[in-house]
């Protein structure tokens, strides 16, 4: 785990009535250390070695803070900074985040415990940090202008509050909010129960849901994107770059996430019903939890659901909007459905030499070749598993459920070894007779003619599409 970790100083508390700056030497000696994370990949739990016992997350492609005791309170401290976030082997972004990634280091604490949060802005402007779904005093809110001063370049504020509820809850700025969240600027808050046996579960993952708009050789996300990204993300990470998640038979899972994209992501899992057992306004009483296979989550919300991890395998998780799995998305790109391009291609390999005809058949195709690309970007599908082209990209990741496994092993076990017979196969046996077909209904209607009446002038006029019928 290549987290800075020098060595916490001491530090008398501080009674602040609301985010505060902290100034001058002495104050500033007294600061925690601010650890930096340099991996994309997965770290190991942070197993807390004082107070309530609980099950600490592991966050894909991420990392859980370390704190410090200081009298009654948890100290953190967060660096709001630019940071190079690698979204797959390939590509690199350069984001803003916190404590060297984008998303930053996942917050876990306990029900009840006193928090100290010291926010150091190294950013080219101001910024504050909202934490998003905390019960807290209104001067914690951290809403830029409105509860609290902007935090300039150079400063450090610091936070204060009690964690009233357990719960799974988020971070992000409030002060500039367009540009500074679409630079990848978020992270999870996991409060925990102060019963170490409440809701206590063996496995325990969080992610967020961002997305970016980065063109094909660029570097940088385009903040005044509306709707249009191209890039669908868990923690600024794409497919293949998306840890699995690693789930020993027989333990009880749980799956948290929030959506800080623009738009709402049904997030379905393979192989399982599970029961969806927390929302951002906290858990779901267990008699009231309901199953599903997919559970929609909307901007701005939280999402839990558990399950039991019975059924060995390589199940798919994933966002099922069709466009979520993909990466690099040309939202321009022509269909060639159905069309023969093998005339057409000699002239356009004459003006633009490398060109490569596809999608007459579908885009399939995409997933197995290897086509050269610009610099900084991803093949819209790719990734490759025991079988094959997964043609996947964007949000989709695998629960990987083997029998044996250490309670605190995570790392990849491979593929999965499916025993004799138990996957799909090509026939080879004798020929099938052709099944009917029905066809399809037909009014008789020709497809390339409308008839429209245009009353002002009484009379009867066609028209074909292209040209605009009065209607």
């Amino acid at each position: 785990m290549t987290v800075s970790r020098r060595g916490f100083l001491g530090a008398g508390g501080l009674a602040l009535a609301g985010a505060s700056m902290i100034s001058g030497r002495t104050q500033a000696a007294s600061l925690p250390e601010a650890p930096t994370m340099t991996e994309a990949t997965m770290q190991p739990p942070l197993y807390p070695k004082s107070g309530p016992d609980y099950q600490p997350v592991v966050t894909l492609n991420g990392w859980t803070l370390p704190w410090r005791q200081n009298g009654d309170w948890k100290e953190f401290h967060l660096v709001a900074e630019p940071v190079v976030r690698e979204l797959a082997p390939g590509m690199k972004a350069h984001l803003w985040g916190y404590n060297g990634q984008s998303p930053g280091p996942t917050i876990e604490a306990v029900q009840g415990d006193k928090v100290r949060i010291f926010v150091t802005n190294k950013l080219p402007e101001n910024t504050a940090v909202h934490w998003h779904g905390q019960l807290l005093p209104s001067g914690m809110d951290g809403v830029g202008g409105l509860t609290q001063p902007h935090i300039p370049p150079g400063k450090t504020f610091v936070y204060e509050f009690v964690l009233q509820k357990s719960g799974t809850f988020m971070y992000h700025p409030h002060s500039d909010e367009m540009v500074q969240m679409a630079m990848g600027m978020m992270g999870f808050f996991v409060v925990h129960p102060r019963d170490p046996a409440e809701r206590r579960v063996d496995r325990d993952f969080v992610f967020l849901l961002n997305a970016f708009d980065i063109e094909a050789g660029s570097y940088v996300p385009k903040v005044n994107t509306m709707l249009d990204f191209n890039l669908w993300c868990w923690n600024s990470r794409v497919f293949p770059g998306i840890d699995p998640l690693v789930v020993r038979q027989g333990d009880k899972v749980r799956v948290r996430f929030g959506n800080l994209t623009m738009t709402n992501h049904p997030i379905h899992m393979h192989g399982y019903d599970f029961k969806v057992t927390g929302t951002d306004g906290g858990w779901v009483p267990e008699g009231a939890a309901w199953p599903e296979v997919s559970i929609d989550v909307a901007v701005g919300q939280m999402r839990a659901f558990e399950f039991v991890a019975d059924a060995p395998g390589d199940w798919a998780i994933h966002c099922h909007k069709s466009h979520h799995t993909m990466n690099a998305m040309g939202h321009d790109v022509k269909t060639y459905i159905g069309v023969n391009m093998n005339k057409t291609a000699p002239a356009i390999k004459k003006i633009a030499p490398g060109y490569m005809p596809m999608g007459g058949a579908g885009m399939g195709e995409m997933g197995s070749m290897e086509m050269p690309l610009p610099d900084n970007t991803l093949p819209m599908m790719t990734g490759f598993a025991q079988f094959g082209p997964v043609e996947m990209g964007g949000m989709f990741s695998v629960v990987k459920v083997r029998p044996g496994l250490a309670a605190d092993d995570y790392k990849d076990p491979g593929w999965y070894k499916h025993p004799e017979g138990t996957v799909a196969y090509e026939w080879t046996g004798e020929k099938l007779a052709e099944p009917a077909r029905a066809t399809s209904p037909d009014s008789g209607v020709k497809a390339a003619e409308f008839r429209a009446i245009d009353r002002r002038k009484r009379r009867v006029s066609s028209a074909k599409p292209g040209g605009h019928g009065n209607h």
